[in-house]
């Protein structure tokens, strides 16, 4: 009994995807959850003392954003999750120089 290429499901998809990759899957990468950034100056950095200011250029509320290996894939909001601090995933982000239609 063969299968139509149509009638395969998510998860041959995902198989298909990994075919010959399956070694790199458990490869640690960096994960970064970035709250905001801002550029200051290092004598602004040199003069930080405990319970100094520094303002980012994100507005409050705004969304964090998730970087692996430096590159930015998605971005989220904070939530609380059995008593720990975690991440939930608003927006998977296109390759860069990609959009999204």
């Amino acid at each position: 009994m063969s299968s139509s290429p149509s009638s395969s499901s998510s998860s041959d998809t995902a198989s298909r995807r990994t075919d010959g990759l399956d070694w790199v899957m458990d490869v640690p990468c960096p994960v970064d959850f970035v709250l905001g950034t801002t550029t200051v100056k290092v004598r602004e950095c040199a003069a930080f003392t405990v319970n100094a200011i520094v303002r980012l250029k994100q507005l409050a509320g705004a969304d964090l954003e998730v970087r692996v290996a430096g590159v930015p894939i998605a971005t989220g909001e904070v939530v609380i999750a059995d008593e720990n601090v975690a991440l939930r995933v608003g927006r998977i982000l296109p390759p860069a120089g990609q959009e999204i239609l």
